[in-house]
């Protein structure tokens, strides 16, 4: 015949009265209820005060703290090096906005170049926000250049305006691998011509 757990046993002596009080009543429910039905042999016995008060052992808590700990640490550790990984070499983890300003050409022009990060195709999409710039002729058009180590380097798209008065915004793509320091300007690009016009957009200097 098996004994019934002893209250004093379990909680022992060092225990606030009020809290006494409490676990004695848990017990006291514990043993009315009884096991369950077809449970194993081990805890045939039915629930006690020991179970409860064993889930609730500092060195678990203690153990579930520090998985915790260990997570946050892994994933931290996860963002850090995909951070890293993005900016090296002067790429993007996430969204950057250029502005440009206006040049002498017309220097009542701005624009905003958001340069999204690369997607999986190792392209950098870009939205190119404007105002300000004039009307071209028939088969004229505005481009907009990656430029690298203060030259221009590369096209990244072209756009039309319908004139000074109206803002236009066009979806742009950089397939290139970015570096530390590249920038971007926009040009006039006047019909028939194929080099790089007059720069009439670009980053404003800085002191």
């Amino acid at each position: 015949m098996t004994r019934e757990p002893d209250f004093d046993e379990l909680v022992g002596p060092d225990v606030e009265p009020g809290e006494r009080e409490r676990l004695r009543r848990v017990h006291e429910l514990l043993l009315q209820a009884g096991p369950p039905p077809e449970l194993s042999p081990e805890i045939e016995s039915g629930p006690t005060l020991a179970m409860t008060l064993g889930r609730r052992r500092p060195g678990q808590i203690r153990r579930r703290v520090l998985l915790l700990a260990a997570a946050i640490v892994v994933v931290a550790l996860a963002f850090l090096g995909g951070y890293l990984a993005g900016n090296r070499g002067g790429g993007l983890a996430s969204a950057k906005t250029l502005r440009l300003a206006g040049t002498t050409l017309d220097p009542s022009a701005l624009a905003s170049l958001r340069i999204e990060p690369v997607d999986e195709a190792g392209n950098w999409p870009m939205q190119l926000d404007v105002t300000g710039l004039p009307k071209m002729p028939p088969h004229g058009y505005y481009a907009v250049f990656l430029v690298r180590n203060g030259k221009i380097y590369a096209p990244c798209g072209t756009f039309v305006v319908a004139g000074v008065e109206h803002g236009t915004s066009v979806s742009l793509n950089a397939p290139y691998r970015l570096q530390h320091g590249d920038t971007w300007v926009v040009t006039k690009q006047m019909p028939g011509a194929k080099e790089p016009g007059p720069v009439v957009l670009r980053p404003p200097l800085t002191a």
